[in-house]
């Protein structure tokens, strides 16, 4: 299953967040043996940009694991609103 987490930041919070979010996903990825990326919409949004993490392959339970890994970035700290999860299961895996 692939995790893509979309969220509302700040223009003036982007370079701390993103600080953040790659140590948080370099630390992830060798623990956990998967890939990441880290994205963000071009425009902004009277002030607001979209970002995205996105985790690739990961086992059933990672979203557990990715709670306290989030919370010891204080990412929410930085990001306005809530975080938005979405799973999508990769199709030539499925019968």
């Amino acid at each position: 299953m692939d995790l893509y987490i979309y969220y509302r930041v700040a223009v003036a919070d982007a370079t701390v967040l993103r600080a953040k979010v790659l140590t948080m996903q370099d630390n992830l990825a060798r623990l956990h043996g998967i890939q990441t990326a880290l994205k963000r919409r071009p425009e902004a949004q009277d002030g607001i940009h979209t970002w995205m993490e996105v985790y690739l392959d990961v086992a059933e339970g990672f979203a557990a694991e990715l709670e306290p890994a989030v919370l010891a970035s204080q990412l929410a700290d930085l990001i306005d609103g809530k975080r938005h999860t979405e799973q999508f299961l990769d199709l030539s895996l499925c019968a």
